[in-house]
């Protein structure tokens, strides 16, 4: 007497086999789903246009002769401003982007003490690599660099 196809060995076989494949494609895309990684900017053309008005920026900043220096005590993170050409010390926007990590990215409002220097407070001690762009309050120059924390020597940002 034959056995049933449900009772044989070889049909479960032949069906766990691409089974087992949907299985862990379907867990694969849950995972990566979960965790992208978001290095490549979505709004890339908008981005590269705004390319061309940042070298405007950092033409003006060099013109005026303005530059700036980054180093860290503990949990400051203190800015050593070069006025250059302008009357005062202006109220600063400073972006702070990590390289690899989005949300820890931040940006603040500082302004100078009578040494020209501008102060932030962090919760904890600032790690790793980091993009830093000082604009002023109506945007007309962008002083920018990269500075590694911690830094006990002041980085100097290049424009």
């Amino acid at each position: 007497m034959v056995k049933p196809w449900y009772k044989q060995f070889w049909p479960w076989f032949l069906i766990i086999l691409p089974l087992t494949v949907v299985v862990w494609t379907i867990a694969t895309v849950i995972v990566f789903s979960n965790n992208s990684v978001s290095l490549v900017t979505e709004d890339y053309y908008k981005k590269g246009k705004g390319i061309n008005v940042d070298l405007s920026k950092i033409h003006v900043a060099k013109d005026l002769g303005l530059n700036a220096a980054v180093y860290s005590q503990g949990s400051d993170i203190v800015i050593q401003f070069n006025k250059g050409k302008l009357d005062h010390y202006p109220a600063i926007q400073a972006m702070f982007a990590h390289r690899t990590l989005p949300d820890r990215d931040f940006t603040q409002l500082i302004t100078a003490d009578a040494k020209g220097n501008y102060k932030i407070t962090r919760d904890s001690e600032m790690q790793g690599p980091w993009f830093i762009e000082l604009t002023p309050h109506n945007g007309e120059w962008l002083v920018q660099g990269r500075v590694t924390f911690p830094s006990a020597t002041p980085t100097q940002l290049m424009n």
